[in-house]
């Protein structure tokens, strides 16, 4: 059975957090998509790195986190930030418990004055290719005619044929961007939901949580992340935050 998630449309309802409407319409999508999910329950994070102020440029910088956990899936992070009255950011990334045969999920958002500079959502697989039901349902997805595609990072290899990454120019592409981030939450959903876990010591188990590894390892190769945090903080609190919090590895299996 697949789980739906209501789409609130970003070019409708108003964005009461001070955040770009899709930031703060995806946000709330996200959210609503957790407790579809089985086991939900909170997942400790320091407080010093649940509500984060800063300074970049003059401006102040503003990050919130949010952490879950369920069956299947070790953490469950949503980030949204801001820097003055400019660049709002979402990052969001469902990672896998590698004792279960299911993909990363992955949504960022980058907006400011002039519009949603790049938008980006895909299911990753971690043991080398998506398993066969997930695929066959990412197929079968439609795919948008956005205007300005975006070409993936050197590191991008990571991602599954599926992603989506592009600038959404119209308020009618913000649209399909929402709609096809509760497409993939559905499949993700469908897919915790009837994965079977596997032992710990099981092959398939050990690669998938080799897999997640480099997935995390390639996006740390993200080096814009880190110069905006260490010029925010300092390099040894963005080393922290991203070796900890957004990109942490996977606990061994062994």
């Amino acid at each position: 059975m697949t789980s739906t998630v209501p789409a609130p449309s970003p070019d409708q309802r108003p964005a009461a957090s001070g955040l770009h409407p899709l930031v703060d319409a995806l946000a709330e999508t996200i959210r609503s998509s957790w407790s579809t999910l089985p086991g939900l329950a909170p997942l400790a994070i320091d407080q010093d790195l649940e509500a984060i102020s800063g300074s970049l440029d003059g401006e102040k910088l503003f990050i919130h986190n949010e952490l879950r956990r369920c069956r299947g899936l070790r953490k469950l992070h949503l980030e949204t930030a801001r820097l003055g009255a400019g660049l709002q950011i979402l990052h969001c990334v469902f990672f896998p418990d590698p004792r279960y045969d299911l993909p990363v999920f992955g949504a960022d958002i980058v907006a400011g004055p002039a519009g949603v500079s790049a938008a980006i959502a895909d299911l990753s697989p971690t043991g080398g290719e998506l398993a066969a039901g997930i695929a066959s349902d990412l197929a079968a997805l439609p795919r948008r005619p956005y205007s300005q595609p975006r070409e993936l990072p050197a590191w991008g290899t990571i991602f599954s044929p599926y992603v989506r990454f592009v600038r959404p120019v119209t308020e009618e592409e913000e649209g399909w961007f929402l709609e096809e981030v509760v497409a993939l939450l559905a499949v993700m959903a469908k897919a915790v939901a009837i994965t079977p876990e596997q032992a710990v010591d099981d092959p398939a188990t050990v690669f998938r949580y080799h897999g997640q590894l480099s997935y995390c390892q390639q996006q740390k190769r993200n080096d814009k992340t880190r110069r905006v945090l260490e010029k925010a903080f300092n390099p040894s609190w963005a080393d922290r935050y991203i070796e900890k919090l957004l990109f942490d590895d996977p606990p061994s299996p062994a």
